[in-house]
This record gives structure tokens, sequence and C-alpha cells, in this order.
């Protein structure tokens, strides 16, 4: 029985214990015709090419699990092109068959992806909000009486509802983002040229990105990875030069209290206070900045000579089908027409000397944390005021691309109305490999699940390892813990915490006594059946790694720990003399359990 979302390593999982593609394909259909959403496909595959896509994939690639999508169920965006299935950009008189694959979708094929069809979208990928386009409009997966976010709308919902492990999107604005904060997904949004463009329909062809919606960080990282690389047929496609970010002591820029617009939505600005506590206790050092040219270089996007750009996409159809139009679409796109060569010049110019004073804040940062979308309409208040409304969902989003940034979207948690909302964290040039780690730790502190399952667990097996950087791991036990009274000990000298989990089921807990503040004692004992003990897993720096060995008091010390998944790192261990008579904690699970006791009598 399969869970409700396809996350990649649920699906691995199921191909190791004999599931096969066939399987797999056979539930997509299940689910596909007993979706409540008419809206999210507007063209899906045929039943019997998915039977026959995987019946193919099983012949080329036998084995397993042995391709790196090997079966793994993805919808496409429909301004991307999927040979066999029309490309129409939510516009039935545009549609056309195309000859190939886009660049993408073939490279995902190769590593043995099967697409389970077309999905719905603002039309000409022109809009945040998903209501226009002619096949209806995509709802959130938590009330359908909302929008679901645009323009990638039928993507988000396909993986959020599980009917797809991952969906492609594209992003010009934040139409890779706003869906993902909307549905409770992970948005990768690449930095552009670093994933080809080739056989997508352009909205502003110079900032397109195509990016993916997965459920986790480390699903969209591994998706990406096998879509980029230099595609000499795309002139807008460069070679990634990947940017690092300081492993210690991350500089995290949030937004001074006068520039936190969020329209009257209390729920997404709680969210946004939380996702800044959140990094703070990841390590993180958080610093306002001057979100001024940042904002002034989004309001260019539309207010700007670049919709232009969106007439150059589609001026010779306008000309001859412009009723076929939705008619804010229209609106938009001939809005362009009011701007000439010198105000793409002038624009040009704005934007530039935008980006310089953008510099002075990158001194004081190394990546944003922002809110990704400020707010959220039902259907009704956005066909009711399109334009506006839109527009606040791209107060966050629509300068990255702009400025040739890297982000990605997370969940951020959810609203006293049951609402999504999500951050985005945003990195410059290239930094797509550095931000993923700090983005996947984030994420599964937060604890807002994965898509419409609100209280699904992140699979360990998906977690995003930090970039090698010489840090020492260390499992610690007790005051240590974030919160408690000796975590500054870590923190201070550039320590950030890796991860939680248990020790292997052979060790116990005791209180030792006479100790300030109150510490653990942790010993093995082989044959005890136990189910593990909590600890953190930090990093040190290699220089501070010994300092902070040289303070830890007798009993204690530094030994090998192994923990539940059979690893073995640095930790704190306690001489077995030193427990005789101590108070034995093993049962509540953790120091943290233990302390929470105390506090409660």
């Amino acid at each position: 029985m399969l869970p409700t979302i396809l996350d990649l390593s649920t699906v691995r999982a199921a191909y190791q214990s004999g599931l096969t593609p066939l399987d797999l394909v056979e539930e997509v259909i299940k689910r596909r015709a007993a979706s409540r959403d008419p809206a999210i496909f507007i063209t899906a595959t045929p039943e019997e090419d998915l039977r026959s896509a995987a019946r193919d994939l099983m012949a080329r690639a036998p084995e397993p699990n042995s391709l790196a999508l090997w079966g793994i169920p993805f919808a496409v965006k429909d301004n991307i092109d999927a040979a066999g299935l029309p490309t129409t950009a939510a516009c039935p008189a545009f549609a056309y068959e195309p000859a190939a694959d886009s660049t993408v979708v073939q490279r995902l094929k190769a590593a043995g992806a099967i697409v389970i069809g077309k999905t719905n979208l603002d039309q000409f990928a022109t809009g945040l909000n998903g209501t226009r386009s002619p096949h209806g409009a995509p709802r959130s997966v938590f009330d359908p009486a909302y929008v679901s976010g645009g323009s990638s709308s039928g993507s988000a919902v396909a993986v959020a509802s599980g009917l797809a492990t991952f969906a492609l999107g594209t992003d010009t604005a934040g139409s890779g983002r706003v869906p993902a904060a909307f549905n409770n997904l992970v948005g990768i949004k690449p930095t552009p040229g670093l994933v080809p463009n080739v056989g997508v329909v352009p909205a502003c062809r110079s900032v397109d990105v195509v990016t993916v919606f997965a459920a986790t960080v480390g699903d969209g990282v591994a998706i990406r990875k096998v879509m980029e690389g230099y595609d000499a047929t795309d002139p807008f496609s460069r070679h990634a030069v990947p940017a690092v970010l300081p492993a210690t002591g991350l500089r995290i820029g949030v937004l001074e209290c006068t520039e936190r617009e969020f329209f009257g939505n209390g729920d997404i600005e709680a969210l946004y206070g939380t996702a800044i506590e959140c990094a703070k206790s990841l390590g993180a050092t958080i610093v306002p900045f001057d979100y001024a040219p940042f904002r002034q270089a989004a309001e260019l996007l539309y207010n700007g000579p670049w919709v232009a750009e969106r007439l150059a996409a589609v001026k010779d159809f306008l000309t001859s089908n412009a009723d076929d139009f939705d008619p804010t679409v229209r609106t938009i796109i001939e809005g362009a027409k009011a701007y000439d060569a010198v105000a793409a010049f002038e624009g040009k110019y704005k934007l530039e000397a935008l980006r310089q004073k953008t510099k002075a804040e990158w001194t004081k940062v190394d990546i944003l944390l922002l809110p990704t979308a400020p707010t959220t309409y039902t259907v009704e208040e956005m066909l009711a005021d399109p334009i506006v409304k839109n527009g606040h969902f791209g107060r966050y989003t629509n300068f990255v691309n702009l400025y040739d940034y890297a982000a990605i979207a997370i969940p951020a948690g959810f609203g006293h109305n049951g609402l999504p909302g999500g951050v985005t964290l945003i990195g410059p040039t290239f930094t797509d490999d550095a931000l993923a780690p700090f983005a996947d730790a984030m994420h599964r502190a937060l604890g807002a699940g994965m898509g419409k399952d609100k209280k699904a667990s992140l699979p360990e097996e998906s977690r995003v390892a930090p970039l090698d950087d010489g840090f020492v791991p260390i499992a610690v036990v007790g005051a240590h813990l974030t919160g408690m009274p000796l975590n500054h000990e870590l923190t201070g000298p550039g320590g950030y915490r890796l991860k939680t989990c248990r020790t292997a089921g052979d060790y116990r807990l005791f209180v030792l006594p006479n100790t300030v503040p109150p510490k653990p004692g942790l010993i093995r004992e082989p044959g005890f059946a136990g189910n593990g003990l909590e600890v953190e897993v930090w990093a040190l720096p290699p220089a501070a790694f010994g300092n902070f060995v040289q303070k830890i008091p007798g009993p204690l010390g530094i030994g090998k720990v192994t923990l539940e998944d059979g690893s073995s790192i640095s930790g704190f261990l306690c001489e077995a003399y030193a427990v005789a008579d101590a108070e034995e904690v093993t049962a509540l699970g953790g120091w943290r359990a233990y302390v929470g006791t105390q506090m409660a009598s």
C-alpha cells in the first residue's frame, strides 16, 4: 500500500520490495481517475500509453532502480514539449504536436522517468494564481475555494495530491515557487541558464527557468541534477560554476519590519516569524537588510519593458488570434505595446543601477529568507480583481530571475485556517547546491509534512548532506542540545546542526548527580534491548573541535557512538562507574524528554 505522497525514497523502496513500474502506473491511473480536481491536467497520458512506457522501461532496464529515476512518475507543465502529447500553453488555438521532447523531458525519460500528463497553467505562463485558463482553475489541495497558485498550477497540485513524484514548472516571476507555497511543497528554482529551455514556450525568454515541484529538497535537487547541463542549442544556456556558501555562521538576510507586507494575512506573517526563529535555531545569524532595491526590481518585471518579452513570444499569434486569449492575459501582453526600444534600454539601465545597490546588502548577508507569497486568495476574490491581487503574490518573487539568483521554496507550516504558507531561501548565482542543505534542514525542522499529508515525516534517505567542509560531526545528548544551557559552546565557534536522530538500541541514559547544569550520562551496554535515545548531530570546525573536547569534564568524554542506522560518529559518553547510583531515564527516550518532566513537576 503506497502512501499519499509518492516521494522518491518511498517509490524506490517499493520497487526494491517487488513493486514494478507497471504496478505503479496502474496506481497512478486509479488515483488520476479518483481525483476531485478536474482542472489539474490539460492532457493526461492515455492509460495504454502509460502501461507501454512502463513495459518499455522494464525491457530496457530490468533491474529495479538501475536508472536514476527508474519508474518515477512525473507531470509536465503544458508549455514544455513532451513528444506524443500536444503543447497548448493553455490556449487551444495555439496547440501544436511537438516533433520531439524538450531537452529536460528527454533527459528525464532517459533516466527512467515516466510522463503521466501535461498540466494546466495560467495561459502562456502569465500569472501567479492559476485561474487564467480555459480548462478551469486547479484548486489548493487544502481548500477548493482557494487558488492553487500559478502559473504552474496543475503541476503543483499533481504532486501535492499524490498523482506524481515530481512535476515540471516554469518560473519567470515566481511560478515555480508560489504554487509550492500554496500546496505545501518544495519548489526548486535554478539559476537562469543552469537548466536548458529548449522546447519550452517562452514567457520572458531572457529570464525563464524550468523548475521542479517535489516533496522534499533532496528529491528536487536530485531531479534538477538530471535536467541540468549545458545545451549548445539554447542561446541562454550556461556552463555552471558552482558557488559556495559559508558552512558556519551563515548570515541570513530577513525583511526589516517596515518592508513586511502581508496584505492583512496574519497567519503567513506569523509563519515568516517562525521560519526566522527556525533559521536561528539551526545556527544562522539573522541580519535585517534593505529590501528596497530588490522590491523596485520586482516592480520592473510587469510594470516595465520586460513585459514586451511576453509580446515578442506570441506577437504573430496575437495578431491573428487575439480573441483566443484569456482576457486578463491579453490585457497584460497588449500592454507591452506601450514600450519602445528607448524604454527597454531605460529599464535595463534602471535594473543595473538597482543591482549596484544590492551589492551593499550582499556584503552583510550570505542568503535571503523571504516569504514566498505574502497572502492567498479565494478563486472568487482573484477573479474579482485579477491584476492587483495577482501582483500581491509576486511581491517577494519577481526580482529573483532578473538578478540571476538561485532559490528554493520550502513549506513553513499552516495558519489557523488550515492553509499553508511558505518561505524561500535565495542565494547568489549558481549557489543552487550550496542552498540545499540549509533549505532541507529548515524544511525538516519546521515539520510541515509533504503536500496534502501534513503529518508525513520526511525520509532520512532524502536528507541533503552539507557540502564537505572538513567539519567534524559530533553527537550530543544533553546540555548541548538546541535550546539547552550549553548549546552556545557549539554555535559560538561556528558549529551547525546536521540532524536529530537516535542511537542504536543498546544505550542507556542516566542523570548524573551534583552536576550544574544537570547533565546526562550515556553508556553502552551490549545486549540491552532498548529503543535508542534521541541525540543531535552537530558539525564543528576542526580548529574548534579540540578546544571543545578539552573542556569536557569527567566522567564525561568523547568516544564513538553508534546511531540507529549503524553508522558511528564521535559523541558524548560517560564512564560506567559514574552511573552506579544514578537515576536512569532511558525509558523517556532522551534528555529533552527528561527535562520536560522536570519542568512539568
